[in-house]
C-alpha cells in the first residue's frame, strides 16, 4: 500500500480507532519482537496515526467554547476557550 493510500485510510479513522492502533504499534515496538523492516514500516504508520490524532484533537479543541457571563453571572454568549 502506498503512503498516500495509507494516509487516506487513516484519515477515515475515528480518534478512538487511531489511538487504539497507535497503542498497538507502540506495544509491538516495545516488545522488540518485530523484524527491522517491519519495525520501520509500523513506526512510519504510527507517525501517520499520531499526526491524524493531533489533527482531530486540534479540530475538537477549536470547537470548544467557553460560556461568557455578564456582571450578574448570567450567560451572555460564548467565546473561544483559548483565544490566540
Amino acid at each position: 500500500m502506498t503512503e498516500n493510500a495509507v494516509s487516506a485510510e487513516i484519515s477515515a479513522y475515528s480518534f478512538e480507532k487511531a489511538v487504539a492502533e497507535l497503542e498497538s504499534i507502540v506495544a509491538r515496538l516495545e516488545r522488540g519482537d518485530v523484524a527491522l523492516d517491519e519495525s520501520i514500516a509500523i513506526y512510519e504508520r504510527g507517525e501517520l496515526l499520531k499526526k491524524h490524532c493531533e489533527t482531530l484533537l486540534n479540530a475538537a479543541e477549536s470547537r470548544i467554547e467557553k460560556i461568557r457571563l455578564d456582571r450578574a453571572g448570567k450567560p451572555a454568549g460564548t467565546e473561544p476557550l483559548d483565544p490566540q
